[in-house]
């Protein structure tokens, strides 16, 4: 298990890092489609990407931390019906973030008249990217799931093989007892192989998610920082610190179900926390070379956009609510059933709603 966080959570930090390392070198350039009719103001926009750092941080670490109080309060366990809605709430944030939020964004910016219409406006590279993103996400939550499953039959094949040549050593009356718990461990096993199996898959989940909500936070945030607009900055700091609130709910329900060691869980918690606010700073840093417009800003914030959308809406549907309304638990509880559908709708109408202002 222990390989399991380190490979992923180093193969996210490596990711974001090259993202952040490379992202403002590749965006700068000649701006030719500039809208001068908006209001600029270097040093009063300043002061609220400032404020909307701190805004952001905040509530994104309260957010993400709200389903992990699940250790010190009863009521938030995953084990809880309560549990299940608040998911089904940021499973629904989630998949409208990816629907409604970046997705028409990366189409606007793919087909903006600021790139040349070949290739740009002869082929959906958005919705191409998006289901590439999907696809691959996909194969790598199949691959890593079914690796760590027979790494974790072959350690149990070793030691059943080890019990019995211990046995075969000490004689028959050992045999029989070995006979009698043979027949325990029978009963046994399946039971702890499906709950460790299920502890890999949600592990495997709540890496990849952070990984399609710190690329697109990262971006976003880019965005903000780079901006030399107070309308458009204001804007950006309400409709970012709910969306990083609603999205942190969504990874702290994950990371809760994951049962990190406390260490990891701390470090996946900063890491999102950390990632848009860090993304402002660094487009602030960058805001006298960065031309929003450029034909290669652009196509690199349509790209990650649209590879961002296709990870998430692949996570919502596939391993946050299929995973879900599927389990035994909510099938045969109608309550729960329609408590669940009314949260996810009311998630996916909050974000479908913040979007329009984002």
């Amino acid at each position: 298990m222990s390989s399991l966080q380190w490979y992923y959570s180093h193969k996210i930090i490596i990711l974001t890092s090259l993202l952040v390392v490379s992202l403002p070198a590749v965006i700068a350039g000649a701006c030719t489609c500039n809208d001068e009719s908006e209001h600029r103001s270097k040093s009063e926009a300043l002061k609220y990407k400032l404020s909307a750092i701190g805004a952001v941080l905040v509530s994104g670490g309260i957010g993400v931390s709200i389903p992990l109080l699940g250790r010190k309060i009863e009521a938030l366990r995953p084990e809880n019906d309560i549990f299940f809605i608040i998911k089904a709430f940021a499973a629904g944030v989630i998949l409208a973030t990816g629907f409604i939020h970046i997705l028409p964004e990366a189409f606007d910016t793919l087909t903006s008249p600021c790139l040349s219409h070949n290739p740009w406006g002869k082929f959906p590279f958005a919705g191409f990217v998006a289901m590439v993103a999907s696809i691959g996400t996909l194969m790598v939550d199949t691959i890593a799931t079914s690796f760590y499953k027979k790494m974790h039959f072959n350690n149990i094949k070793q030691v059943n093989v080890d019990e019995e040549a211990s046995d075969e050593h000490a004689g028959h009356v050992h045999i029989h007892t070995h006979a009698t718990h043979g027949h325990a461990h029978g009963a046994a096993i399946p039971d702890n192989e499906s709950g460790v199996l299920d502890l890999v898959r949600q592990r495997i989940i709540s890496q990849v998610l952070e990984l399609g909500i710190v690329v697109h936070s990262v971006v976003i945030g880019i965005s903000l920082g780079a901006s030399d607009s107070p309308d458009t900055v204001k804007t950006l700091l309400a409709a970012l610190s709910c969306h990083q609130f609603f999205e942190g709910m969504g990874l702290g329900g994950c990371i809760s179900q994951a049962k990190f060691k406390s260490l990891t869980t701390t470090v996946m918690t900063l890491f999102f926390s950390f990632t848009t606010p860090v993304g402002i700073a660094i487009g602030i840093g960058i805001s006298n070379v960065y031309e929003e417009n450029s034909p290669t800003a652009l196509v690199v914030e349509g790209i990650l956009n649209s590879a961002s959308s296709g990870i998430l809406i692949y996570m919502a549907l596939v391993d946050l609510l299929a995973a879900d309304f599927m389990n035994p638990r909510m099938q045969s509880n109608v309550r729960l059933q329609l408590g669940a559908n009314i949260s996810l709708l009311l998630g996916a109408g909050c974000m479908s709603f913040l979007a329009k202002w984002a």
